[in-house]
């Protein structure tokens, strides 16, 4: 194995459980379809929307979520020439 491989591997184990983490530590009160097409009666499009703790942990969960994919993509990238 090369440096690349481990560095990347403990990049991808670490993405997971933050990926995990965030997924459970997401408010769930609004699921299902009728939330999706008319919205729920409590939310908050206030000037401050973008700073709840909801907003900033989607937004936490979709660059995890990036960077687990771009490191997965990369590494595949790599070991497909590397390996060859």
């Amino acid at each position: 194995m090369t440096a690349v491989n481990i560095i990347s591997g403990i990049i991808l184990v670490i993405a997971s459980v933050a990926i995990i983490l965030s997924v459970l530590f997401t408010d769930t009160r609004n699921s299902g379809l009728n939330s999706a097409i008319g919205g729920s009666q409590d939310s908050f499009f206030g000037r401050n929307g973008g700073n709840t703790r909801e907003a900033k942990l989607n937004r936490a969960t979709a660059i995890i979520v990036a960077v687990f994919f771009v490191v997965a993509l990369v590494v595949n990238i790599i070991s497909a020439y590397v390996g060859k």
